[in-house]
């Protein structure tokens, strides 16, 4: 295992463990950031009694890179249904994409595979028609 497969699974575990412990029985899902600095930043959805308010459960950790003026590398999501089921990777949506553009097209994401392996694609990867181009910028 090289480094950065090494630092990918660390991100993995430190959203599990965060699953573990603020989830530890039924539905459960956490996000994991990587900084430049390599600092590990964990979030969750908040709970709303209205879907309307929700956020993303990586929305979190963007904030506190943006709060410390970290450069995000890498984004993971995961969730399971039950402490009884293994955790599922979620690919980022649209808007969370959006979100790390901010950071640049370098910035890796893990993504869903039916396989469940923890895969990550550059942003530029998962979005080669990205809007920037209409600006003259490619992403």
């Amino acid at each position: 295992m090289d480094n950065m497969e090494k630092a990918e699974n660390e991100m993995y575990q430190a959203a599990v463990e965060l699953v573990k412990t603020r989830y530890p029985r039924g539905w459960g899902g956490a996000a994991a950031v990587r900084t430049e600095s390599g600092k590990i930043l964990t979030s969750i959805a908040p709970d709303t009694k209205n879907d309307a308010l929700s956020l993303c459960m990586e929305v979190g950790a963007y904030l506190e890179a943006h709060r410390l003026n970290e450069q995000v590398t890498h984004s993971l999501c995961l969730f399971r249904n039950s402490e009884n089921e293994e955790f599922l990777i979620l690919s980022p949506c649209g808007v969370c994409q959006e979100r790390l553009v901010h950071w640049g097209g370098d910035v890796k994401a893990a993504v869903t595979t039916s396989e469940n392996k923890l895969v990550f694609r550059t942003l530029r990867e998962l979005m080669p028609h990205h809007w920037s181009l209409v600006n003259g910028q490619a992403l």
